[in-house]
């Protein structure tokens, strides 16, 4: 089963297509909400897996002292948000992935910097 898109039903409307077509669903139409919060969630949960599965398959494939060398091109993977950002279609998703990936960094460096900071205090 093929999907529908909004040009896709204009098309057949124009052409006197008369099978019976049912209008694409929200979600085909690119609901602004819908592809924000998908953005943004996905820019976390990228952030969240992609750097320790590198590190996982460097050192799996790799020794340790090399695994440690290669850990800064992991940062390649800012470039994925930002090729979305350059076509228009994706645009809105990879601005909204982009932003995902600041807050995340943002909230995990803030909660070590803390925790560090009460830990080397002395407090706990």
């Amino acid at each position: 089963m093929t999907t529908m898109h909004t040009h896709d039903v204009a098309d057949r409307a124009a052409t006197g297509d008369a099978s019976p077509t049912r209008p694409p669903d929200w979600w085909h139409r690119d609901h602004p909400t819908f592809m924000a919060l998908t953005g943004f969630f996905a820019g976390i949960a990228f952030l969240s897996l992609v750097p320790p599965a590198y590190v996982a398959l460097m050192r799996w494939l790799a020794s340790d002292e090399t695994a440690e060398a290669l850990f800064p091109f992991v940062t390649v993977l800012v470039a994925v948000p930002l090729g979305l950002i350059i076509t228009e279609r994706t645009r809105r998703f990879g601005t909204y992935m982009l932003v995902g990936m600041i807050v995340c960094a943002v909230v995990v460096t803030a909660v070590a910097s803390v925790v560090i900071y009460v830990l080397s205090r002395g407090e706990l």
